[in-house]
């Protein structure tokens, strides 16, 4: 009986993954300038699936602050900044990482992972905060709709991960950290 339970439970979950994802976000976007006017936390499209948090070091604390100011240099709303941290909690849980050796994805740098073999740069500018996430957003802003769609698509897009799923599971503390530093 449990495990009935647990498949009917799973394929409605999945349903309403499969709708959200074709069908775009279940609650609307917040326009990020009336958000940060009236003083309000910034909207998550629609968090999708469980969430994972981790606990942050002064050093991943000051690339998320890091994050935010390349965010507000490019012009870009807050929600820009939710899937920029999002996806570097993911890809690097907020390390700005050199070569990591043997256990490095191909030639993999910085907050991203991004390679300089693909085109994002040289080894010193990827991993330099400010640029690898200016590169990031060039990227995003290349996305059409990318306001509107799940962070994980958004992400995903630009990244081409093995993993394009993974970035959902970083929304909300991606989300708590720009409502706790966009404006300090």
């Amino acid at each position: 009986m449990n495990t009935i339970l647990r498949k009917s439970i799973l394929g409605v979950a999945g349903l309403a993954f499969a709708g959200g994802v074709f069908a775009g976000p279940i609650a609307g976007h917040v326009d990020a300038a009336h958000a940060a006017t009236a003083g309000k936390p910034v909207a998550v499209a629609s968090v999708q699936g469980e969430q994972s948090t981790i606990s942050l070091n002064d050093e991943q604390t000051a690339n998320a602050k890091a994050i935010i100011a390349a965010t507000k240099k490019a012009g870009l709303p807050e929600r820009a900044a939710v899937i920029s941290i999002a996806t570097s909690l993911q890809e690097s849980k907020l390390e700005n990482l050199g070569h990591l050796g043997d256990k490095n994805d191909h030639d993999s740098l910085g907050l991203f992972q991004q390679r300089p073999s693909s085109g994002w740069g040289t080894p010193e500018q990827i991993t330099d905060p400010e640029y690898s996430t200016l590169a990031f957003l060039k990227g995003l802003k290349q996305v059409d709709g990318w306001q509107d769609m799940p962070l994980t698509k958004a992400a995903q897009t630009v990244q081409v991960s093995a993993y394009p799923d993974a970035y959902a599971q970083w929304e909300k503390q991606a989300t708590d950290l720009v409502n706790q530093h966009w404006n300090s």
